[in-house]
């Protein structure tokens, strides 16, 4: 029997709050769940700082990996298997590639990437094809095979239907996510009837689709993915910690390029800094790691760094208004001189922050950054793009919302002390 098609003596079973249980039966499956790689993911939260206003979103990108394999399993195993519009042999692939299609996620996820100018996508494909023990266990099954798991979640793979089922507008990622990031955020926002949609899934040619009958339960699931933006992911207070956790790493960051003496030095940060670290280095960065060093830097002798640990450390984020930099342009440089004068870094203490989504769109041809649409099979047969079909959904077709938001430590600006009226001026601006 080769690798590829080896089974557990037996099925082993995740107990998971969301399916139920995630069930694992081939060996390769086992085998890179067990990789110190993947194992990592269980150190890198899903929502980064989301858990700082919905106490009960601690759980990992290990939790959310394992239940996009058991949606893609389900799928596979279940609604496709046997019909002739399937290529069984796709299976493993498209588990291997729903399983680690998170692997290079770094702690505290974009707000690290934004502020090193790194690309989780593209370290996902470095981990696979590198010299890690993911990459060995995929070559057991062909020397080839990483790179085909590389190419599926890089949407290259020459197979679409393989590709949507890990990067579409209704792919098992965000089938996942929704329903679990509502699970532990505590919300009834995010949830829809996923039984209903796997049941209607269909295998087209070079796509995915969903038979007609099953349109509600995708109306359903496309509002769910709305209201969970817009309540959930881009909460203003969540943002909030964002902002601040990103200004602390710029500040570490440029105290180091100045020469600045830290009493507990960044080793674990000077690759990034100074844009040399290995991929090792970056496996070797959790979110423990990084909430260290900001416990640590409470007391570091810069008065700014220490304070925007300590902000973050213990939960005193920046307040925030309504602000729209476009119209308000003239505003934001007045604000900035004020704060200025008021001895109030505008670099760290004054952020513009901006969040946008695009619920729902169909594809048009010209337009840069292709989205797969949703297709329904329709009785005749024929295949007809969601949104010409939905009143629901053509209602938000294309439509694409906006939120900008000023943030800055209020605290500073209400605080007895010096420069009162300066402060005052500063506040009515805000207000």
């Amino acid at each position: 029997m080769s690798y590829a098609t080896q089974k557990l003596a037996e099925e082993k079973v995740f107990k998971d709050p969301v399916h139920r249980y995630i069930h694992v039966r081939d060996q390769v499956i086992w085998d890179v769940i067990g990789a110190k790689e993947f194992q990592r993911l269980r150190r890198v939260k899903q929502l980064g700082t989301t858990y700082l206003v919905f106490h009960g979103a601690e759980h990992s990108r290990f939790s959310h990996s394992l239940g996009v394999y058991e949606i893609v399993r389900r799928i596979v195993d279940d609604s496709f298997n046997g019909r002739p519009e399937w290529d069984a042999s796709e299976r493993l692939l498209v588990l291997c590639a729903a399983l680690l299609h998170d692997l290079g996620h770094g702690p505290f996820s974009h707000a690290f990437e934004n502020v090193f100018n790194l690309d989780h996508e593209e370290f996902t494909r470095k981990i696979l094809l590198g010299e890690t023990e993911v990459n060995e266990i995929l070559k057991r099954v062909s020397k080839d095979f990483p790179q085909k798991v590389a190419d599926v979640i890089a949407k290259t793979y020459g197979n679409k239907q393989v590709v949507s089922l890990i990067s579409s507008q209704i792919d098992a990622d965000r089938m996942d996510y929704l329903q679990r990031d509502a699970y532990f955020t505590g919300v009834s926002y995010g949830h829809f009837d996923m039984e209903r949609i796997l049941r209607v899934m269909r295998p087209r040619e070079d796509q995915i689709v969903i038979k007609s009958s099953g349109m509600h339960a995708v109306e359903d699931y496309i509002m769910s993915r709305y209201q969970m933006y817009w309540q959930v992911y881009f909460h203003p207070v969540s943002r909030s910690a964002e902002v601040i956790l990103t200004k602390i790493l710029h500040r570490a960051k440029a105290l180091s390029k100045s020469g600045y003496d830290f009493a507990q030095q960044p080793t674990h940060f000077q690759g990034f800094f100074d844009g040399t670290f290995t991929l090792n280095e970056y496996l070797a960065l959790d979110e423990g790691v990084l909430m260290t060093y900001f416990q640590l830097w409470v007391n570091e002798k810069d008065p700014i760094l220490a304070d925007l640990s300590y902000r973050f450390v213990n939960r005193k984020l920046f307040q925030y208004i309504e602000f729209d930099l476009a119209k308000d342009y003239m505003k934001m440089k007045e604000l900035e001189l004020l704060f200025k004068k008021a001895g109030i870094d505008p670099e760290y203490y004054l952020v513009f922050d901006s969040s946008s989504d695009l619920p729902y769109d169909f594809y048009r041809p010209g337009e840069e950054g292709e989205r797969i649409p949703i297709h329904l099979l329709m009785p005749s047969g024929e295949i007809r793009e969601l949104s010409r079909e939905s009143e629901v959904v053509e209602a938000i077709s294309g439509k694409r919302r906006t939120d900008h938001k000023l943030y800055f430590p209020e605290d500073f600006l209400t605080e007895d002390g010096k420069k009162k009226a300066l402060k005052k001026q500063i506040l009515d601006l805000l207000k």
